[in-house]
């Protein structure tokens, strides 16, 4: 059995399901059903998702799996999600002292924290 498309090879636009079949009853429903916004992502980005899922979302773990840095999976991911149709909420910058940095800085290289 054929993977579902979601976009039309042709022009590249969303699909539409006109048709559902069941094999075991042989009913046949038709009208017009939405794919949902999984369908709306690439079959790259669906692969990702599917090893996002498997590694528990341990954005490490799937940089370790495809040979990315943290950064370039975290891009992948942002990408995804924008196709997705949702948007990020911009996180507001921590704002601390350059002492309390120097301070964070050197329990870091004490090894008394991990960054």
């Amino acid at each position: 059995m054929n993977p579902v498309i979601g976009h039309c090879p042709i022009c590249g636009e969303n699909l539409e399901v006109t048709r559902l079949h069941c094999r075991h009853c042989d009913t046949t429903l038709e009208g017009h059903f939405s794919l949902g916004r999984l369908f709306q992502l690439s079959t790259e980005q669906l692969q990702f998702v599917e090893l996002f899922i498997r590694n528990e979302g341990k954005i490490n773990r799937v940089g370790q799996d495809l040979g990315l840095s943290y950064p370039a999976v975290r891009a992948r991911l942002t990408d995804i999600i924008y196709a997705l149709g949702y948007e990020l909420e911009e996180s507001e910058p921590t704002n601390i002292s350059e002492d309390e940095r120097q301070h964070i800085l050197r329990r870091i290289s004490a090894g008394e924290i991990s960054p």
